[in-house]
């Protein structure tokens, strides 16, 4: 079991990065934008979920089998970057389909499976997991399987509430632009097809972990 100073310095560290603009920060923005509380909560949702699942892969071994094998980084981020470029042109059509008043709010299940899989197939995401809960394990402490795993709980735990938070204030600043009257009600979603555009573009650029 880590100390008490171990897990505050872990929550300091994780807080830290929450606070730093990223993908994660722009995807729940961008659905809560276009999908108002809603649509921040589900994103908020899927990421706790990959959270969850990219713990257990590192706890398993299996991140780490993964990113030992350069094509898998390839791999994942190109199916990542052609999956948010398929987000963006179909809710762009999605909406050119019907009236702006009359557009029905995305489905809880959707905006869920967007950040869900937005978030796994980022290999940097999985990369980070591999990468910074090692640094906190201490095996004088237990076993380092069962620390990985209190600490990624514990990540993926707070990153939850943050995230859904932060969803919760963007569909509050959507819903005072639309009141204050923003012009077209399709700008949400040209702004999430923005972003998910963006996203793409960043995976693609990323660059692949050195060999050692």
């Amino acid at each position: 079991m880590p100390t008490v100073a171990t897990l505050l310095l872990f929550c300091a560290a994780v807080l830290g990065l929450l606070l730093s603009p990223g993908p994660n920060m722009a995807l729940v923005v961008s659905q809560s934008l276009a999908g108002g509380a809603v649509g921040g909560l589900a994103s908020a949702a899927g990421i706790f979920v990959a959270d969850l699942l990219m713990t257990a892969l590192v706890c398993a071994g299996i991140a780490g089998v993964v990113m030992a094998w350069p094509a898998a980084f390839d791999l994942l981020r190109g199916l990542g970057a052609v999956y948010l470029l398929m987000l963006a042109v179909a809710g762009l059509r999605r909406r050119e389909a019907v009236q702006p008043a009359a557009a029905a709010e995305a489905p809880v299940s959707r905006l869920f499976r967007n950040a869900l899989f937005v978030s796994l197939l980022n290999p940097k995401a999985l990369l980070f997991f591999l990468v910074f809960l090692p640094q906190f394990a201490d095996p004088r402490r237990g076993g380092v399987s069962a620390q990985l795993l209190l600490f990624g709980l514990l990540l993926s735990t707070i990153a939850l509430a943050f995230h859904a938070l932060l969803g919760l204030a963007g569909a509050r600043v959507a819903a005072a632009l639309r009141r204050h009257g923003s012009g077209s009600r399709r700008w949400p979603d040209r702004v999430q097809a923005g972003v998910f555009v963006g996203l793409a573009l960043r995976l693609l650029v990323l660059e692949r972990p050195h060999s050692p």
